[in-house]
């Protein structure tokens, strides 16, 4: 069984539209929407490092497990 990283998860209400989370992820996982909300995109390719979240000035991202972890799936944080 493979590993899945947890990953960002965006409360849209909360996000003033900084775009920090996306010019700060190492990965590129998040990219904006047309309106300039943070989507994730590539989730596979998170790290779960939590710079996103460590950085929102809104506190608007947590790293939560994937879809299915709780079934007892292995994830990573």
């Amino acid at each position: 069984m493979t590993k899945q990283a947890a990953c960002p998860s965006v409360n849209l209400r909360l996000c003033k539209k900084c775009k920090i989370c996306i010019n700060i992820c190492p990965k590129k996982v998040l990219e904006p929407d047309e309106n300039g909300l943070p989507h994730v995109i590539y989730p596979n390719k998170c790290a779960a490092c939590g710079l996103c979240a460590a950085h929102c000035p809104d506190f608007a991202i947590e790293i939560v497990p994937p879809p299915g972890a709780g079934s007892g799936e292995d994830y990573t944080e």
